[in-house]
């Protein structure tokens, strides 16, 4: 287990139910003995609207943070997705961390989740990789667009 994903549980467990939490990125790095660069680094990698997190954080005061938990229904985190992140293309690793937070939300389960993954490879999109992104996006747009589809047929 890295400092990294020490940093990570530490902060998940500290949030635990509650949607928001606090903290100074400085007092949070002499508790670990890593830089503030480190934390800076935790929170960009690990905690993005992809995981299902907003960061806020304030200039001056050793840097407050606010770690926020975003607590979307099914049908407005994929509109979401499609208006915000889809249309303009997306590089693997976030699709990845999309589809992951789909899975953990409950929208897809962990074999569908292989499945789409496996759709939007690399190894999959046989194309120039200037292409690839917007290719991804337009394929997780499709998805993304039939599981809303699904989901309104299993509503009626």
């Amino acid at each position: 287990m890295t400092v990294s994903d020490i940093i990570e549980q530490f902060l998940i467990d500290t949030l635990g139910d509650e949607l928001t939490v606090n903290f100074n990125r400085n007092e949070l790095a002499a508790y670990f003995s890593v830089a503030p660069s480190q934390i800076n680094y935790v929170l960009s990698t690990r905690f993005t609207p992809e995981r299902g997190y907003v960061i806020e954080s304030r200039r001056g005061g050793g840097g407050s943070v606010t770690l926020i938990k975003l607590n979307d229904d099914a049908e407005s985190m994929l509109l979401k997705y499609i208006d915000d992140t889809l249309s303009a293309g997306i590089e693997y690793v976030k699709a990845c961390q999309m589809i992951d937070r789909l899975t953990a939300d409950g929208i897809y389960t962990e074999s569908e989740a292989g499945l789409i993954k496996a759709a939007v490879s690399d190894k999959a999109l046989i194309a120039p990789t200037v292409v690839k992104t917007k290719l991804r996006g337009a394929i997780l747009k499709n998805i993304l667009l039939e599981t809303l589809k699904q989901q309104s047929c299993d509503d009626e």
